[in-house]
């Protein structure tokens, strides 16, 4: 039977293995060693690849550990990490997040409300974000399905100079739905 402490060590050694391995976590034999500038420098023993790295004030950072023998680089292993959050810090600040609004009828809605929820969905596509516009079909409404299709296409000409048509509308369960977005 396998011990607490069995499972504990392969548990450390799973989330070791998300990060990459340096210094004395390395545990090969022999290894590929990349030298700081990109050079290669061969396939050294561990014990020659940590002493060359010492020296330098460097770490010894394992990039390939699935390929044979693992290749391994010397390089200034804080300073990598503060690049790569960096490098992420500025992708996630160029991205735009968009965001789907939901505007939802009825079959039987009125000419005034409907005028109401053009006015709302205006107002998200001007803001950026994506419409859904979901036509929804209760009881008896959903043997008339076919009213759902010119009462959508009313709704989407009023948005023909500043919202194009991304999904034309198609049933989806009671409801049947479009998917509006800004023109670029």
């Amino acid at each position: 039977m396998f011990s607490a402490h069995f499972f504990m060590k392969n548990l450390e050694v799973l989330t070791i293995a998300k990060e990459l391995l340096i210094n004395e976590e390395i545990r090969h034999k022999e290894i590929r060693v990349v030298g700081e500038d990109g050079s290669q420098l061969g396939i050294l023993p561990l014990n020659e690849a940590m002493r060359i790295a010492d020296e330098k004030n460097l770490d010894l950072v394992e990039i390939a550990p699935q390929a044979t023998p693992p290749v391994c680089r010397i390089m200034d292993y804080g300073k990598y990490r503060f690049d790569q959050a960096k490098r992420e810090k500025e992708t996630k600040k160029n991205q735009k997040i968009i965001t789907v609004k939901e505007v939802r009828l009825t079959p039987s809605i009125d000419v005034g409300d409907l005028e109401t929820k053009i006015k709302q969905a205006t107002k998200f596509i001007k803001s950026g974000d994506k419409v859904k516009v979901s036509l929804r079909f209760r009881g008896r409404e959903l043997a008339h399905t076919e009213i759902g299709a010119p009462l959508l296409d009313k709704f989407a000409e009023s948005f023909k100079e500043i919202a194009t048509i991304e999904k034309q509308a198609k049933m989806e369960g009671r409801s049947m739905v479009m998917y509006m977005s800004p023109k670029q």
